[in-house]
This record gives structure tokens, C-alpha cells and sequence, in this order.
């Protein structure tokens, strides 16, 4: 079955850096688009990016963009996002999941979804 499996979140200081990975295992990953979202403690969960199945395509929310990157290794079947200038609001739980169609925002248009890892911004 597909599984995705999110690594990399901890505890960072506002200013500073992580990079989350998901590997995925049970498909055929160079054929499904990726997606990055979380949620915050009390607050639904939102959009942070996406990146088509050839990692050309990608989209932000604007709350990210210029500071989080999102980037794919076809061949070890891993989506990275990578996270500088963190702040104290970019605090979540924070989960990649796949979707067969195109690339999309929409949280509705993915499948399948990881277990979430958390990454917590100090002021």
C-alpha cells in the first residue's frame, strides 16, 4: 500500500532552518504530484506547496514564499522542503501527501497522506 513518511521537523529558533523529507513507498512516485501542508495548533489545515510529478511546476502560499523551497528526487522517491527564516507562526504539523492528478492546492485533490511531523519555531 502507499505510505509516506515524513522526517526532518524539531525545534528551531525564529531566524533559523530545517528541511523536511517524505519518502514514499508504494507507487509510482515520478507519476504523482506532491503536496506540503500543515496545521497549527486550534487552526485548520492549510496549503503550503505543491510540485508537479516533474518538479517543474510548483506552487506557494504567499505566508512562504521566498523562504520555503519544495524539491523532489525522482529517483529515491523523496519530496524535501526545505524551510529558512523561520518564524514563530510557521509552528505546525507539517504533511506531505500525493495525489494522481496534476498539481494542485487543493487539499481534496490528494489521496494519500503522512503522519505529519512537527516543527516548532521559538521566538
Amino acid at each position: 500500500q502507499v505510505q509516506l513518511v515524513e522526517s526532518g521537523g524539531g525545534l528551531v529558533q525564529a531566524g533559523g532552518s530545517l528541511r523536511l523529507s517524505c519518502a514514499a513507498s508504494g507507487l509510482t512516485f515520478s507519476r504523482y504530484a506532491m503536496g506540503w501542508f500543515r496545521q497549527a495548533p486550534g487552526k485548520e489545515r492549510e496549503f503550503v506547496t505543491a510540485i508537479s510529478w516533474s518538479g517543474i511546476t510548483t506552487y506557494y502560499a504567499d505566508s512562504v514564499k521566498g523562504r520555503f523551497t519544495i524539491s523532489r528526487d525522482n529517483a529515491k522517491n523523496t519530496v524535501y522542503l526545505q524551510m529558512n527564516s523561520l518564524k514563530p507562526e510557521d509552528t505546525a504539523v507539517y504533511y506531505c501527501a500525493t495525489t494522481a492528478g496534476t498539481i494542485s492546492q487543493q487539499q481534496t485533490h490528494y489521496r494519500y497522506w503522512g503522519q505529519g511531523t512537527q516543527v516548532t519555531v521559538s521566538s
